[in-house]
Formats: structure tokens, sequence, C-alpha cells
């Protein structure tokens, strides 16, 4: 599902809102985690899931094309981590002995 795809879902189940509201909305959402992981914090949605930042330290790379060593510098790494009931929807009791959609193990 795009950032389309959901303002038009939420416009389309509740007719009263605008699509340019929906639109808002989802704006005011995803700006809210964003600015929450700038500035160093976490965003968590109950039943849905978590999102937060992941350390990286500094390492040793290579460039591919040269083969020359390069200094990868330290980052943080935006993390989500899924709420329980969102692994259960994805996950049901009664489907855990049938084989995953796509075929992998």
């Amino acid at each position: 599902m795009t950032r389309s795809d959901l303002i038009a879902r939420l416009a389309e189940l509740h007719p009263r809102l605008l699509a340019k509201d929906a639109e808002l909305a989802v704006k005011v959402i995803i700006d809210s985690i964003s600015d929450s992981l700038a500035h160093g914090g976490r965003a968590e949605i109950r039943g849905f899931g978590s999102f937060g930042l992941n350390y990286r330290p500094p390492r040793k790379g290579r460039n591919p094309k040269t083969g020359a060593g390069v200094n990868i510098p330290a980052k943080y790494s935006p993390h989500f981590r899924a709420g329980k009931e969102l692994r259960e929807r994805v996950n049901p009791l009664d489907d855990q002995t049938k084989s995953p959609v796509n075929g992998e193990k």
C-alpha cells in the first residue's frame, strides 16, 4: 500500500472527510513519527508497532570498483518492530502449519 492508497482508503471509509483532509491527516502522522525519530526519540502505535533508531558503529568498507578501503562513519538507521496484534494478524494461530504465501521457508 502506498501513501496515496492510504489517503484514498481513508477518504473512502469516511465519506464526510474530504480527500484533502485525509491527505493532511496522513501527512501529520508521518511527519510526527519522522520528527520524533529525528530528535532521537521513538514512536509507538499500539497494536501496530514501534519505530526506533538502531545505531550502526563506524566500520571499514571497500570500494567494489577499485578495491580501496573506505571508512564508513557511524550512523543511526530507522527500525520498525511490529506489535503483537499485527504479528497475530499476519500469522494467525490456525495457519501456523501452512507454508508461507510466497513459498519461502
